[in-house]
Order: structure tokens, then C-alpha cells, then sequence
């Protein structure tokens, strides 16, 4: 909590910001209409001061093997209940797809052998994660970017919705299962990856297996794990709550940039 609310007062050095970010992880005082706007603004300002600041192709800091952490926590789920889920787990994820859909021209199912076989980044980097922990460490995938242009983007294209396989909390009308999204300039950065590989080996089922999401210059909610689903739109209002994420919808700025 202290790293982001540190460096949103750099980026904006607005007090209305820091105000805002201190209130956005409770999610009590969060639902005043009032405080909600006060975030929702907050938030504005803070992505388009990041986006002014820094071009669309700005890295985040990547680092070497010696940084490496020798700890990486596993924040979130570690290991869904799902019992499809298990079920892939069981059998080594030899049947799981990742679905591409959505406002796409060529809409995609993809096995993890599929995604190998594309070009591969591979990054060291930070998490930050909004409680306050970081930890460094080396992940490899596929350029979002690339799936994207596989599937080809329909006109009107904003955002892209990734559907996870855990039920982060128990709901009934679903809202429990976990989901985030990002728009398309943080999709086609080069930085933002679907990561299969984690410090050299597969990704462990406590940090995401099969697949999960790497956007580097956002917060540790924002890397969705567990993806089982990719899906383009442009509006997230339809999804649960409306703002666009499982956190989002419970208070959390939907834009988390570092």
C-alpha cells in the first residue's frame, strides 16, 4: 500500500490522489456515491499523468538472475477448487485451451502447445503487490500483443477481459469468480505477456498454471492468474459489478499503474 500511494503523489502530486488511494482498499467507505467519485477521479488523473509522462512503450525496470528473489509469495488463490479446473490440473493441463472471443474477427482456442510455439519474451521484473509486499522474479509467455493480432481486433475494440478459473469468493450470481482487464494500450505493450514459465520452469498452480497475465507496470491484482478465457469488448459494464475486475468492483482502482 505504501509503495503505490508514494508514487501516485510523484506522478500527480495531487493530494486529492494520495486521499483517494488510501480510501480505495476499503471497501465500506468506498460505497458513498461521494468517495466513489473522488476515486473514480483520482484514478483519471493518475493514468493519464502516468500516460503523459511516460510513452506507451515505456518499460518497467527489468533486472538479472542475481535479483532474483529467493521467496515469492503466491498472492490470491493458490489452487482453485474448481472441479474442472482439477481436472486439468490432474492430467498436466494436456486439455486445457485458453478461448479468445469477443469482438475479434478469427475468435481462437489455443493449448498451451499452441502458445509455446509463438515467439516467447522472457522478463525479470518487480511485483508489487497492493499489500504492500514485492518480489522479483523471472517470467516467460507470449506477447499478449501476438494473440491479439492472431484473433484480429473488430472495430470498436477497447479492452480485453480475462476470465479466470477461480471463485475467489462464494456468490451466487457468480460475482465471486475472479476476473480483470486491461485496455489495449497496456494489452499491446511489450512487457505484457501471457506467462506459461516462471524462474525457469513451468509456472507452479500456486502462481497461475496453466497461464496468467503479466502487465508490468500495473499492481500485483491486476496479473490475473488461472486464465481460461480472453475476451474483447468495449465496455466491461456488463460484467458483474460494472467496474471491471474482481477487486474493481469491490472498491479497488481499476487503473493500478506503478
Amino acid at each position: 500500500m505504501t509503495i503505490r500511494i508514494d508514487r501516485r503523489r510523484l506522478l500527480t502530486g495531487a493530494g486529492v490522489t494520495a486521499a483517494a488511494a488510501a480510501l480505495s482498499a476499503c471497501a465500506p467507505l468506498s460505497a458513498s456515491d461521494g468517495i466513489r467519485s473522488v476515486l473514480d477521479m483520482a484514478e483519471q488523473l493518475t493514468m493519464r499523468a502516468q500516460r503523459l509522462l511516460l510513452s506507451g512503450d515505456a518499460l518497467a525496470r527489468e533486472f538479472t538472475e542475481a535479483d532474483l528473489s529467493p521467496v515469492f509469495k503466491s498472492n490470491g488463490t493458490h489452487n482453485p477448487d474448481d472441479e474442472a479446473y482439477q481436472r486439468l490440473a490432474e492430467g498436466g493441463f494436456a486439455d486445457w485451451r485458453l478461448q479468445v472471443d469477443g469482438m475479434v474477427e478469427r475468435p481462437l482456442s489455443l493449448s498451451l502447445a499452441d502458445l509455446r510455439a509463438m515467439p516467447a519474451r522472457t522478463q525479470i521484473t518487480r511485483h508489487d503487490c497492493v499489500e504492500g509486499w514485492s518480489a522479483i522474479g523471472k517470467w516467460t509467455g507470449v506477447p499478449l500483443a501476438l494473440v491479439l493480432k492472431a484473433a484480429g481486433l473488430r472495430p470498436g475494440a477497447r479492452y480485453v477481459v480475462f476470465h479466470c478459473a477461480d471463485e475467489y469468493e462464494k456468490t451466487l450470481d457468480g460475482s465471486g469468480r475472479y476476473y480483470e482487464s486491461i485496455d489495449l494500450v497496456d494489452a499491446f505493450h511489450p512487457q505484457t505477456i501471457l506467462a506459461y514459465g516462471m524462474n525457469g520452469r513451468d509456472l507452479p498452480i500456486a502462481h497461475g498454471a496453466p497461464l496468467r497475465l503479466r502487465v508490468e507496470r500495473q499492481l500485483g491484482y491486476k496479473q490475473a492468474k488461472y486464465l481460461m478465457r480472453l475476451e474483447i469488448v468495449d465496455s466491461f459494464a456488463r460484467f458483474y459489478r460494472g467496474k471491471g475486475g474482481f477487486w474493481e468492483d469491490r472498491g479497488y482502482e481499476w487503473y493500478a499503474g506503478i
